[in-house]
């Protein structure tokens, strides 16, 4: 047994790992409102990518999903890079991110999830990917599960000075909560919240083990179109619009979260505005596979009603998710709803300052 283990004897549960062993269901997060105080956490970014159990043993790679699912085949530069370090038998917790230019992409991410290997392979050279890390499961055939997460971290930093190299990045972490809450409050649209872990404790796995807290900005919108509810004719939600540099309104996301007990003077509040185009630039999509004419069917409005929602992650300028709705803003001229209010991204440079 190496030098680091014989420090860490006494300390938690390792055991031995078996060769080809099965990547373990990764510790889950609880959403809270604010970050919790006291003694005894460690908080980490919450990156924007896909979640991701890298596993090296000795020549075999293995990516794998937060729902169990191989990502190797999409992500082969991330595959040799991990083949490449020192170390031959480890097990990391951590996310795929892709930065593109001056921010992180979670397109880019999402064009890698293509049946063709050549294009996955053009993507590759294009916009390669890296692994961003923060938890360390197994080392030289060694589980780290059981030890506490002050001593995994240990580990993964000692790995990180082994095996340093371009495309493997170390997550930051504090015990500092005033640190983390200005993560929050300054990491634009570059992170997807704040993780806090106790730092005592063992990795759970498949438990929902940890607090995170997303972020939680808001916007005010135009509503320039709604939706009928499926089964009965009452407004089920409204579509959003921004205006751009042109002048234009472009489509921008949705929101359901309509109190039941508002929608039927609502539903007739929005009759009477019913005026195309609604949209004036990027407007709402037609039906799909997944969509039937019927579920996607709008009607557009004249861009008279401002109302206020809460979002947490833009993407190629629209809202990822569905939008919490917060209050009409009558007070609000539609013509002051831009883009301008979407807070950018920060460059990588930018996020390595902010976490220095």
């Amino acid at each position: 047994m190496s030098a680091q283990w014989e420090r860490l004897q006494g300390v938690g549960d390792y055991r031995r790992v078996t060769k080809n062993a099965s990547v373990p269901a990764p510790m889950e997060a609880l959403l809270a409102a604010a970050l919790p105080d006291g003694k005894g956490w460690q908080f980490e970014p919450k990156w924007d990518g896909f979640r991701c159990l890298a596993r090296r043993d000795e020549d075999e790679v293995t990516l794998t999903s937060k729902s169990g699912k191989p990502l190797a085949r999409y992500f082969p530069e991330v595959v040799e890079m991990l083949r490449g370090l020192k170390a031959e038998q480890f097990l990391l917790d951590g996310e795929l991110i892709i930065p593109v230019g001056d921010a992180l992409s979670f397109d880019a991410l999402q064009l890698r999830l293509h049946p063709a290997e050549s294009r996955i392979r053009k993507l590759a050279k294009e916009t390669p990917a890296e692994l961003m890390a923060f938890d360390f499961l197994e080392l030289d055939g060694e589980s780290l599960a059981g030890l506490p997460l002050s001593q995994r971290r240990k580990l993964l930093e000692q790995f990180f000075r082994n095996n340093e190299t371009a495309g493997l990045q170390l997550s930051p972490m504090t015990c500092d909560r005033d640190v983390a809450i200005g993560w929050l409050e300054r990491s634009g649209g570059a992170l997807d919240g704040v993780i806090a872990k106790r730092a005592d404790q063992d990795y759970r796995s498949g438990e929902r083990a940890m607090i995170k807290v997303k972020q939680q900005r808001t916007a005010d919108c135009v509503v320039g179109g709604f939706r009928y509810a499926e089964k009965k004719k009452e407004v089920g939600s409204l579509l959003l619009g921004l205006y751009d540099d042109q002048g234009l309104l472009d489509h921008v996301g949705f929101t359901s979260a309509i109190p039941a007990a508002e929608r039927p003077a609502l539903t007739k509040k929005l009759e009477d505005l019913i005026k195309p185009p609604g949209f004036t630039g990027s407007a709402p999509g037609g039906p799909s596979r997944w969509n039937t004419a019927r579920s996607m069917a709008w009607e557009p409005l004249k861009p008279v009603l401002v109302v206020e929602v809460r979002y947490d992650q833009v993407t190629g300028r629209r809202f990822r998710h569905g939008t919490g709705f917060m209050r009409w803003r009558p007070d609000k001229d539609p013509k002051q709803c831009t883009f301008d209010q979407l807070a950018p991204e920060l460059k990588p440079s930018e996020l390595k300052e902010l976490f220095g």
